[in-house]
């Protein structure tokens, strides 16, 4: 029989420290640019402090671009060209509907996304 002393917890791995949250990114000047224009197209300032984040300025600019018509709906040349895209390496058809709605049109291409 050894005489040792206990020292319960110290060969035991530490406790992570918890990460901190990502800083949030800074707008693009193209994003800017264009949330300027829509803040100046409907008269009102853009909100101070907005341009320091990138994913608060997309939302802003979500929730205040003006639909384009009768084809406000519609997806756009660049998700047309990647959905056929994945369609043509699955040798497959995007559904007719998909040219029609752009949210539907998002679904099918994250649905089909080649991994």
């Amino acid at each position: 029989m050894t005489l040792q002393p206990a020292f319960p917890g110290l060969f035991e791995p530490a406790a992570p420290a918890p990460a901190a949250p990502p800083a949030p990114r800074p707008a693009t000047e193209k994003q800017i640019a264009y949330a300027r224009s829509l803040a100046a197209r409907a008269g009102r300032p853009l909100p101070e402090g907005l341009t320091a984040d990138r994913a608060a300025l997309s939302r802003w600019i979500e929730a205040h671009r003006a639909s384009a018509g009768r084809f406000g709906d519609y997806p756009s040349s660049k998700q047309v060209a990647f959905a056929e895209r994945i369609a043509r390496l699955k040798r497959g058809e995007v559904p007719p509907e998909c040219f029609r709605d752009r949210a539907l049109m998002s679904r099918w291409i994250d649905s089909n996304r080649p991994r």
